[in-house]
């Protein structure tokens, strides 16, 4: 679990980069794990996790939207809208991890990366979309995965 942990962070700060440079994902990637190297399953695992969140970028904003309306998505603090794509991403998209734990990560890294509200905002985001879910199932098209790729290092 930690390699998997570790992964999310890498992603994040990825995340991050690109929303202030324009760097592409792979680039990132490669760069960050030259400063903090992953076993080659987290490898694996925080690749997928990125592409697929810059692939379904627009999509997942979309979501937030829903969920936090007070909040434009470019209000949101950069660190927290990643966090908050990272997360939606591996709910909506990726069934193989639960809902508690993909919720109980992204406020791990909102503690480790955000400022002092951006647990609680986190939480409160992904408890919306959480009970949303359980209220009315999301369509199987929004499910969807992208296909998976293999990392390229």
């Amino acid at each position: 679990m930690k390699d998997r942990r570790q992964a999310r962070a890498i992603v994040l700060q990825c995340l991050y980069e690109l929303d202030y440079t324009d760097h592409r994902f792979d680039d990132a990637f490669q760069n960050r794990l030259l400063g903090q190297p992953l076993p080659p399953r987290g490898r694996n695992f925080a690749y997928q996790l990125g592409k697929g969140i810059t692939s379904d970028g627009n999509r997942l904003d979309r979501v937030i939207s829903e969920l936090a309306p007070e909040w434009p998505i470019d209000q949101i603090a950069p660190v927290d809208r990643n966090i908050l794509r990272l997360a939606v991403y591996e709910l909506i998209f990726d069934g193989g991890i639960p809902p508690k734990v993909a919720i109980n990560e992204a406020v791990e890294l909102a503690k480790t990366f955000g400022s002092e509200s951006s647990p609680r905002f986190v939480n409160g985001v992904l408890g919306s979309l959480a009970l949303k879910s359980r209220q009315s199932s999301w369509s199987q098209s929004s499910k969807k995965a992208p296909p998976r790729q293999k990392v390229l290092a």
